[in-house]
């Protein structure tokens, strides 16, 4: 009988000791593959949607409130700056600022955001056209990919927006009718899940007129967006007191004057400046400190389930004493034994990490439908990592340091005393 065969009959035979062992092992691998997965998309996600922002201008308030609303759209805006303030880093003349993107939020379409925005903010992300055209005129949108998807929107389509980011069907602006006239190709970038149009049709929406007057405004809006679409006019021609939400910046180069901008922006307007890479270092010194709690929680499991791998191996050897005799008696010599009882131990070890492995990937699977719901943003539960042969060589290496005692307790044996008894 080949080795292999007699070491998982061995395993077999003691199944309670073997399930100890193999559930503690696989809750400390499933729980180490889990975090690695969460943290590399986590990563992915904030990195893919820095897109070369080297500072986002706003309301005063918390700036990491305003860099996940204006960059991840996962968050409300701190509030709203008016164009008379923004206007000077809008300037296309500027001596620092080679890119100024304003953007206008507060409104969404069934939960998925309406941004008001010019096109430069399609090329942060590489975004190219699936179908249709580019948002032109007030009242056009220009949708990303999974809006079309998820929603199941085409070229031509209208809808009404709502104010705030919920699906609530009372805060529906019905008075005005958004057009969709193009579809973002999918990048894996925030910009997917955002249905995009001019800062001027934002204002649109919000501009209540008198009833009749508006009655009248809403007609003519139709009239022109249908018939004679008007082209908005240059943000920098409007007037001072309307209102914008954010401005993203980047800079022509990195020097003093360029990174001392923010702090003259906080220091001497009623905006506030906060550059995206710091925040976002900032959040993940928040929550490493969670993220290093759970690995130590796991490296503690792994641990655990070794020695639990030891205890059992070495207390079977005591009811297995005369059968190994036997194999010895038999022409087997103690490198043989030696090596049965390393394969006991790595054959454990093995087990544990592939129940392990599909425990952590299904626990992505769960958490990942939770938030793509939340956050909008994809998750790939089935996405394996190259951190995962590390694992699959710490796992063996334990394995085998666990059967290492017993192993050589079973090959230096005294074979005549134990047939004697």
């Amino acid at each position: 009988m080949n080795l292999l065969r007699l070491s998982w009959k061995n395993i077999r035979h003691n199944p309670l000791g073997t399930l100890l062992s193999v559930a503690l092992f696989a809750l400390g691998i499933g729980l180490m593959v889990f975090l690695f997965l969460v943290q590399k998309q986590l990563d992915d996600n904030f990195k893919k949607n820095l897109a070369g922002i080297d500072l986002v201008v706003g309301a005063k308030g918390s700036p990491l409130q305003m860099i996940l609303s204006s960059m991840y759209h996962i968050d409300a805006p701190t509030g709203n700056i008016s164009l008379g303030a923004a206007r000077p880093y809008m300037n296309p003349k500027h001596p620092f600022i080679k890119t100024a993107i304003p953007l206008s939020m507060g409104d969404s379409y069934r939960q998925y955001r309406i941004v008001g925005t010019t096109q430069d903010f399609i090329y942060l992300y590489d975004a190219g056209l699936a179908e249709g055209k580019i948002w032109q005129y007030n009242m056009e949108a220009t949708i990303g990919a999974n809006v079309a998807r998820e929603l199941g929107m085409k070229i031509g389509d209208t809808f009404s927006s709502s104010h705030g980011f919920a699906d609530d069907e009372h805060a529906a602006h019905d008075h005005t009718e958004f057009k969709v006239v193009g579809i973002l190709a999918p990048t894996g970038a925030v910009i997917d899940q955002l249905i995009l149009t001019t800062t001027q049709s934002f204002w649109l929406v919000h501009e209540h007129a008198p009833a009749d007057e508006e009655h009248h405004d809403h007609d003519h809006a139709h009239h022109d967006h249908n018939h004679a679409p008007t082209m908005p006019p240059n943000l920098l021609d409007e007037p001072e007191e309307k209102e914008i939400t954010s401005l993203l910046l980047q800079f022509k180069g990195r020097n003093f004057q360029a990174l001392n901008l923010g702090r003259n922006i906080n220091e001497k307007t009623d905006m506030q400046a906060a550059s995206p890479a710091i925040e976002i270092n900032r959040l993940y010194s928040l929550m490493g400190t969670g993220e290093q709690v759970l690995r130590m929680l796991a490296i503690v499991i792994i641990f655990v389930s070794g020695l639990s791998i030891f205890i059992s191996l070495f207390s079977s050897l005591r009811e297995r004493q005369y059968e190994l005799s036997l194999m010895r008696v038999m022409g087997a010599g103690r490198g043989k034994l030696f090596a049965l009882i390393i394969l006991e131990g790595l054959l454990l070890a093995i087990i544990g990490y592939i129940i392990g492995l599909f425990l952590g990937h299904f626990a992505m699977q769960i958490m990942a439908s939770t938030m793509e719901d939340a956050y909008k943003y994809s998750f790939s539960a089935w996405e394996f990592l190259p951190v995962e042969w590390w694992l699959l060589i710490g796992a063996l290496l334990i394995g085998f340091i666990a059967s290492v005692i017993p192993a050589i307790r079973a090959a230096s044996m005294d074979v005549a005393l134990i047939m004697s008894e």
